[in-house]
C-alpha cells in the first residue's frame, strides 16, 4: 500500500495542467499554517483551573509559550532529516506522514489538557506535530520548483503563502470553538461581597463551611470572557476554557484535509519544462546569481554559502517569530492599558489575525518580486528596513505611556503589519535563494537542511521575547511597590510588602493592581516590557545584512 505513495506512481501525464498541484500545497500549507495562531491559546492556557483569571495552580505564559517553540524546534529537525527522505520517495508520502503527525499530535495535545499535563502538550503539540509541520512544510518546495521552472519565487511563495495564511483561517475558527466549548466556573459574588483570606499567596473563600481557591475576575478579564460573566469572585477548577474540545476538533479536521491533498500530488516527467519557455542565457542568469549547475545535498553542506544562508534565515526568522508567539499579549501589554477604549479583546484577535494577512501577502510579494530584482536584493530590503522598524516599536510604546494617543498605535501597527510581510517573505524567498544558489536537483533536500536555522529560530525567539520581559516585569514590579504606600499595599493584597516576591509568583500581585494604589502620575511601565527586546531584534538583522553581502556563487569544484 505504501509503495503505491511513492514518487514513481504519481508522474503527471503528458497535457498535465501544472495549475492543479499549487492548490494541493496551500491547502496542506493552511493547515499547518495555523501554528502562527498559537497566541490565541496562550490566554485559556495559562488560566485552565482559573478560566476567568490566571490561578496558582496554572501553567505559566513563559512554560505555554515554549510549546510554540518546540513544535518549530521538530519542524526544522523533521524537515532536515526527512529532505533527503522526500527526493527518494516524493511528495504524497510525505503528505501523507505529515497528516497522522500533525492530526494526532493535535489530538495528543488536547488529552494534555484535559489531564493538565503539560508534558502531553510538549508531545503531541511541539514534537509530533512539529514533525507534522516539517514534513508537510518540504513537501511541496521542490515539486513546485520544478513545475514552475520559469517562476521559482512564484511557485514557492504561491505554496507558502499558505503556511502564512494559515492563522488567518485559524484564528476565527480557535475563536469560535473555544466559545463553544467553553464554560464559566462557579459564580460567588462581587469581590466586596464575599470575605476572602491570604493563605501561601492564594485567596481562599468560605463555600458551604469549607476554604476553597478562588480567582477574582476583573472587569476587563470578564469582558474578555468568549461569553457573558459578570467581574467578581469565581471558585477555581469549576469552569472550562474550552481548550481541549478545540485541539481535538482541528486534530481531526486537519488530518482529513492534509489527507486529500497529498493525495492531489504529481510530480513532473524527467526533462519536463513548460511550453514556450527558454531557459535564461549563461549572462542573464550570472546576473541575478543563478546556477546553470547542480550541487549535491551533501556536498552543500561543505559550502560557506549554506551557513551564510541559515545565518540570514536564523536571524530574520528568530527577529519575528517571537513576536508572533505573543502578539496578542504584546498588543494587549503595550496599549491595552493606554488605549482601553480601543485595544480591547475582540481588537487584539483581529491583530493576530491581520498579523496572518500580512504575513500570507508578503510571502507571495516578495517572493513574487526577487523574481525581478533577485533574491539577495530582495533580503537587503528585509534588513535594512527591518532594522528601522524594529526601532521604531519601542519609540511608539515609549511616546504612548507619556501621550495615550491613537497616532502611536497606527505607527505601533504599521511598523508591525509590514515587519511580517519580511518575516514571510524570507520563508518564501529561501528556497528560490538556495535553487538559485545549488541548484534545482536537491533543492527540497538542501531547504530542509537548511530549515534547522527555523528550529534554532524558534528558541532564540520566545527565549529572548518571555527572558528579557520576565526581567522587565520583575523589575517594573518592585519599582512600582517601591513608590506605593505600604499600609495601602497590605490593604489591597492582605499581605505586607516584604511578602512581594511570593505574592509575584502567586500571580496576586500585578502591574494593573499596583497602578490602582500607585501615587497620582505614575507612569504604568506595561509598554516598555518589550523595549530591549526589539533592541536585540534589530542587533540581529544587523547581522543578517552582513551575512547577505557575504554570499557569493558556489566555487566549481563544488558543483556535480
Amino acid at each position: 500500500m505504501f509503495d503505491k505513495l511513492k514518487k514513481e506512481h504519481i508522474v503527471a501525464r503528458d497535457g498535465f495542467n501544472r495549475w492543479k498541484v499549487p492548490p494541493a500545497s496551500i491547502a496542506i500549507h493552511l493547515c499547518i499554517g495555523s501554528v502562527y495562531a498559537w497566541s490565541i491559546f496562550n490566554p485559556p492556557l495559562v488560566k485552565q483551573f482559573g478560566v476567568v483569571a490566571p490561578a496558582p495552580g496554572d501553567w505559566s505564559l513563559s512554560s505555554v509559550v515554549w510549546i510554540f517553540s518546540v513544535a518549530i524546534v521538530f519542524l526544522g529537525l523533521s524537515a532536515a532529516f526527512a529532505g533527503k527522505w522526500l527526493e527518494e520517495v516524493g511528495p504524497r508520502m510525505v503528505g501523507v506522514v505529515a497528516a497522522f503527525c500533525w492530526g494526532g499530535g493535535l489530538i495528543i495535545g488536547g488529552l494534555g489538557i484535559m489531564t493538565h499535563q503539560l508534558w502531553l502538550l510538549y508531545l503531541g503539540y511541539g514534537a509530533i506535530g512539529g514533525c507534522g509541520l516539517g514534513l508537510g512544510y518540504v513537501s511541496p518546495v521542490s515539486t513546485l520548483i520544478r513545475w514552475f521552472p520559469d517562476r521559482r519565487g512564484m511557485a514557492t511563495g504561491l505554496a507558502i503563502m499558505g503556511f502564512g495564511g494559515g492563522a488567518m483561517i485559524a484564528t476565527p475558527i480557535q475563536e469560535f470553538l473555544l466559545g463553544l466549548y467553553y464554560k464559566a466556573p462557579q459564580f460567588l459574588g462581587p469581590q466586596d461581597a464575599v470575605n476572602i483570606v491570604i493563605e501561601g499567596g492564594k485567596r481562599m473563600a468560605e463555600v458551604n463551611g469549607q476554604l476553597v481557591e478562588v480567582v477574582v475576575a476583573t472587569v476587563r478579564q470578564a469582558a474578555e470572557a468568549p461569553i457573558a460573566i459578570d467581574p467578581g469572585v469565581y471558585v477555581v477548577g469549576t469552569g472550562n476554557t474550552g481548550a481541549e474540545g478545540t485541539f481535538f476538533t482541528l486534530g481531526i479536521v486537519y488530518f482529513v484535509v492534509i489527507m486529500i491533498a497529498a493525495f492531489s500530488y504529481r510530480v513532473p516527467q524527467e526533462g519536463w519544462k513548460p511550453e514556450g519557455w527558454t531557459p535564461p542565457t549563461a549572462d542573464a542568469a550570472s546576473r541575478k546569481m543563478i546556477t546553470q549547475n547542480h550541487v549535491h545535498i551533501d556536498q552543500a553542506l561543505k559550502t560557506p554559502q549554506f551557513y551564510l544562508l541559515w545565518i540570514i534565515l536564523c536571524f530574520n526568522v528568530t527577529a519575528g517569530i517571537g513576536v508572533i508567539g505573543v502578539a496578542k499579549t504584546m498588543m494587549t501589554e503595550i496599549f491595552g492599558t493606554t488605549l482601553p477604549l480601543i485595544v480591547n479583546s475582540a481588537f487584539a484577535a483581529t491583530y493576530v489575525f491581520m498579523i496572518s494577512v500580512f504575513n500570507m501577502l508578503g510571502r507571495f510579494f516578495w517572493a513574487s518580486m526577487s523574481d525581478y530584482i533577485g533574491r539577495k536584493n530582495t533580503y537587503y530590503c528585509f534588513f535594512v528596513l527591518g532594522t528601522i522598524l524594529y526601532l521604531s516599536i519601542p519609540f511608539a510604546a515609549h511616546q504612548v505611556s507619556i501621550n495615550p494617543a491613537v497616532l502611536w498605535l497606527v505607527m505601533f501597527y504599521a511598523a508591525t503589519m509590514i515587519i511580517f510581510t519580511m518575516y514571510g517573505g524570507g520563508f518564501a524567498t529561501i528556497p528560490a535563494y538556495l535553487a538559485d544558489i545549488f541548484g534545482t536537483k536537491f533543492v527540497g533536500g538542501i531547504h530542509g537542511r537548511l530549515l534547522t536555522a527555523w528550529s534554532t529560530a524558534g528558541v532564540l525567539g520566545p527565549l529572548a521575547i518571555t527572558g528579557l520581559r520576565n526581567m522587565s516585569l520583575n523589575s517594573a514590579l518592585h519599582d512600582l511597590a517601591s513608590k506605593v504606600d505600604p499600609a495601602a499595599f497590605a490593604e489591597k493584597f492582605g499581605a505586607g510588602i516584604d511578602q512581594l516576591d511570593q505574592l509575584i509568583a502567586a500571580k496576586t500581585v500585578t502591574i494593573a493592581q499596583l497602578m490602582e494604589i500607585a501615587p497620582a502620575g505614575t507612569v504604568d511601565p506595561t509598554p516598555s516590557l518589550y523595549n530591549t527586546t526589539m533592541y536585540a531584534m534589530a542587533a540581529l538583522l544587523v547581522i543578517a545584512l552582513i551575512a547577505n553581502v557575504l554570499v557569493k556563487p558556489v566555487h566549481e569544484k563544488h558543483h556535480m
